[in-house]
């Protein structure tokens, strides 16, 4: 029987996406690069268990779960967290930004300073601006006053963000268009914490460095793996925790996060046989997400 494998994730490098394995093992993720396992029949989706430490409870997961995690475990993982406010004495820098992901998709967020744009790849943002910098809870400040005065939320479905990704602009220019709007009503409203620093208008796109540029649209993305089933297809694109996979029913997207728990083993060919659910482009410009 081959060797099972299971993945901790997607990670973002200097050099593009890159798959890591536990065990500390790494795949390089390039454009054209076959990607391709299966899962074992009989297998199930286990608990990835919360902060370096394996479930208690050894507790079985639903495959179309993104987190991975039994309820307990979520928990655990949560308590601590800067994204649940748990964590409000952190005495390192953060920023605050500006994320665009699509034709009326942008969203305001925080990250600490030493983590440069890592945290916006992993977001899958198409094109970004640092708003400002300082002191975690000036950040957070910041971040509930944009919320609030220009109605900007910390929060974008990623299913959202595929829908889109087939209809982005064209140039830089036309991507950044949104965010530097939102940028300059941003730095002109009062209430400021005054030991926020504010940061200039420097939009950073990741169209090349996805790898979204002229690609075809994606027609499904996995809902999820089952045991015994298959996911094989050429890498033609990348963006956040999806790879876009050209198969033999077209571009499929697949969630890296539905990965996580499951032994992977190796497969051939290029089918997809899991559940997969059909993406339809989202041709109306987003109102608001709640």
């Amino acid at each position: 029987m081959a060797q099972a494998w299971r993945c901790s994730g997607l990670r973002w490098s200097a050099d593009g996406p890159v798959l890591a394995w536990d065990g500390g093992r790494r795949s390089a993720l390039t454009w054209g690069k076959r990607v391709a396992f299966g899962v074992a029949d009989g297998g199930v989706r286990a608990c990835v268990g919360a902060r370096g430490h394996a479930c208690p409870l050894g507790a079985a997961v639903p495959g179309r779960s993104t987190g991975a995690r039994c309820e307990e475990c979520a928990r655990l993982d949560r308590a601590h967290s800067v994204a649940a406010d748990t964590l409000a004495d952190d005495p390192r820098p953060y920023r605050v930004y500006l994320a665009w992901f699509g034709p009326g998709m942008t969203k305001v967020g925080i990250t600490a300073e030493r983590r440069g744009g890592a945290r916006l790849l992993e977001q899958g943002a198409v094109c970004f601006t640092w708003l400002g910098g300082g002191p975690l809870m000036a950040a957070r400040r910041t971040e509930e006053l944009l919320r609030a005065a220009l109605r900007v939320p910390d929060r974008v479905p990623y299913a959202a963000k595929r829908a889109v990704r087939a209809g982005l602009p064209a140039t830089r220019a036309e991507r950044a268009a949104e965010i530097a709007g939102l940028h300059a009503r941003a730095v002109a409203l009062s209430g400021w914490p005054e030991s926020l620093a504010p940061a200039p208008f420097e939009p950073v796109d990741h169209v090349g460095v996805f790898g979204l540029a002229e690609v075809p649209a994606a027609v499904g993305e996995v809902r999820e793996l089952v045991a015994g089933g298959a996911v094989s297809g050429e890498l033609v694109a990348a963006a956040g925790p999806d790879l876009h996979l050209l198969t033999d029913r077209g571009v499929v997207v697949l969630d890296t996060r539905l990965l996580a728990g499951w032994g992977l083993v190796p497969a051939g060919g290029r089918e997809v046989a899991v559940p997969v659910k059909a993406l339809k482009e989202r041709t109306t410009a987003q109102e608001g997400l709640f």
